[in-house]
């Protein structure tokens, strides 16, 4: 299961605790690149969309969520703080357009376009400061147990929902405990609020409020068909779709490509792996039986090239040095790439020496790495394992 940390402010942490729902947003109309009137949108406004997309799609029905206060003096609200303990009631988000229509937009002050419905797990009433979480290193032994997800999205900003690994989420959870001298509240079917003043999670004498808004489900791929028909960039939109479908069953061949028989444990998109702006495109935990993998995925909208060698392994590099050694795992590096029809030509060669070398020097360290071509057949997206060689 993966954890999914939700920026808020006190008036949007106050509604998302009354009805159970947390979300992302902004101010373009999504329903302007998603629905059959399909306008014309600018490419930048797309990719922000499409992300979030993508960060909303990778939850899972399970997941736990948390929510992250963001500092505002002028409410008091001198540092930012971590609450939680919430769980997603249902796989992926939908969609609340942008419009006069939308649920709880005039409450809000803003827009939240991306929902997720979220059920209370073990709520704590006070929340652990941004400064004990990030900054506080009595506990830590190595700079590699610091909370670097969290880190790196205070670095670069603009990320309504991150997620963090499994060991990061043990320690923030474990900080939020004895924040609370493990005490947990206990709401029943009551309604819970956020004391502005206290800043504290309560439960006022009130039941519990049923969410009322528009549940649009969302489909990312005739948006990514239609692109690749015009031979458009589509990266994002290919995130959206995997992080989207991945060990759900909707598409066999991505489950059989990406997961084989494994069980998927944690899921990760636009992971950061560094200061600068590295982010690993996809990243899956997986277990099969006893051993534990861990997958990095470097997606190609276009056919694979021998630079993108060079960016896995920086992709190798980073987990072996921060992940690894806080959750042990084998490493198996995927690249997943558009279907190179011509496997006699010298750039495919030119590819699978590049493939060779690269698995040659990582040497037993990691698994050989894997190259996954996807198709287009009948307006779905295909994927499959291809043989180089090795």
């Amino acid at each position: 299961m993966t954890t999914h940390v939700f920026i808020v402010d006190s008036t949007t942490f106050d509604l998302h605790l009354k009805y159970l729902f947390a979300g992302t947003g902004a101010k373009d109309s999504t329903l302007a690149f998603l629905s059959d009137r399909a306008e014309k949108i600018h490419s930048t406004t797309e990719a922000n969309l499409v992300g979030m997309i993508a960060d909303g799609g990778r939850v899972r029905k399970g997941d736990k969520i948390l929510f992250y206060l963001q500092q505002n003096a002028r409410e008091g609200i001198s540092e930012g703080k971590f609450y939680g303990i919430f769980t997603a009631a249902h796989d992926g988000c939908f969609l609340d357009n942008n419009d006069p229509g939308q649920y709880l937009k005039k409450e809000l002050g803003k827009s939240l376009t991306f929902r997720t419905l979220i059920t209370p797990h073990k709520v704590y009433a006070r929340g652990v400061t941004e400064w004990e979480a990030l900054d506080e290193i009595k506990n830590i032994q190595s700079p590699c147990q610091m909370l670097w997800s969290l880190i790196y999205r205070k670095l670069k900003g603009n990320r309504g929902n991150t997620m963090i690994t499994s060991y990061e989420e043990e320690r923030l959870l474990l900080l939020i405990r004895n924040k609370n001298q493990n005490r947990s509240l206990d709401c029943a079917n009551r309604q819970m609020a956020f004391d502005k003043t206290r800043q504290e999670i309560f439960c006022p004498d009130e039941s519990r409020r049923a969410y009322g808004g528009h549940q649009i489900p969302i489909d990312i791929l005739p948006r990514l068909v239609e692109k690749l028909h015009g031979s458009n960039a589509f990266e994002s939109h290919l995130q959206a779709y995997i992080v989207g479908n991945i060990g759900l069953g909707t598409n066999q061949s991505l489950d059989c490509a990406l997961l084989s028989d494994s069980r998927l444990e944690w899921l990760g998109n636009e992971v950061s792996c560094g200061v600068g702006m590295q982010r690993i495109d996809v990243m899956l935990s997986m277990m099969r039986d006893d051993q534990r993998a861990v997958v990095p995925v470097e997606l190609k909208c276009k056919q694979a090239e021998e630079k993108n060698i060079k960016q896995i392994q920086r992709y190798v590099d980073w987990i072996r040095q921060y992940y690894v050694p806080n959750r042990p795992s084998d490493i198996g590096p995927v690249l997943v790439a558009r279907k190179m029809e011509e496997k006699n030509s010298a750039s495919y060669q030119r590819l699978v020496a590049g493939f060779n070398c690269f698995n040659h020097e990582n040497g037993d360290a990691i698994s050989a790495l894997k190259y996954v071509e996807f198709s287009l057949q009948n307006n779905n997206l295909v994927f499959e394992v291809v043989d180089y060689g090795y």
